[in-house]
């Protein structure tokens, strides 16, 4: 049943069905003092996302609670600090010099990365990891590994050095002003240096309770991980349901 909106205030019952900056209203030629606060708020944390650091042993923790019974390893990209990595995304994607890992034969290797967004991974990772693997029977994984000053294609490297056919980057997301927590997974076939964002999927907006939940998108990332086997290959080639395109 449709909830009456307010006298005086038609727009609050699209409001109250988004988090999307609609109907903000107006005070004279700017904006209501309330909705001008919520943006200085919201873009606050936004910024506040990017800068925060990765709390690894916060991250370590969340996972033993979730009941994740991995080994969990930490590597740092090739870039030294924060500044530098917002500054050159480049450094992000390539391991510090001198990382060593252990190397094996793995079906699956998951790469927990702060991105751009630290916040999201310590609050939806562990659930997301244990959602994922309670899904995957059978399945060899390599330890976790959380990945300090990380975007998407440092997991290429780290895959590849753990031995693993797949691996799966959980990465905080750009902050926007309505999400700044939102946690993505990529998922790549084949890791190696050089693979191009076309050969990855990607789901987006994990955060629930205003995003994808945990089960839900541990449904669709076993899916295509499953489909991402049977084919041998990842990206444009590979359907979001897991059925397999032609190439």
């Amino acid at each position: 049943m449709a909830t009456s909106a307010p006298e005086g205030d038609p727009w609050a019952v699209l409001r109250r069905a988004t988090r999307a900056r609609v109907a903000l209203g107006r005070a004279g030629d700017g904006l209501p003092t309330a909705r001008e606060l919520e943006f200085r708020a919201a873009h606050a944390a936004a910024r506040d996302a990017v800068h925060t650091a990765l709390d690894a042993d916060r991250v370590r923790a969340a996972l033993t609670a979730a009941g994740v019974g991995l080994d969990v390893l930490e590597v740092h990209s090739a870039a030294p600090d924060r500044t530098t990595y917002l500054q050159r995304p480049d450094l992000g994607r390539r391991l510090a010099p001198g990382t060593e890992l252990p190397a094996g034969e793995h079906d699956l290797a998951l790469v927990v990365a702060d991105g751009l967004s630290p916040r999201a991974v310590h609050e939806h990772a562990a659930g997301t990891v244990a959602a994922v693997l309670e899904r995957l029977p059978g399945w060899s994984v390599a330890p976790v590994v959380l990945a300090h000053q990380g975007r998407v294609a440092l997991g290429d490297p780290v895959g590849q050095a753990l031995g693993a056919a797949i691996v799966v980057v959980l990465v905080g997301e750009r902050p926007g002003l309505s999400s700044a927590d939102s946690l993505g997974l990529y998922l790549t076939h084949g890791p190696r240096p050089g693979r191009a964002d076309s050969e990855r999927n990607c789901i987006s907006n994990v955060r629930p309770p205003h995003g994808l939940g945990y089960a839900q998108a541990a449904d669709t990332l076993v899916a295509l991980l499953q489909a991402s086997r049977q084919l041998g290959a990842s990206g444009v080639v590979l359907k979001d349901e897991g059925t397999a395109l032609g190439s």
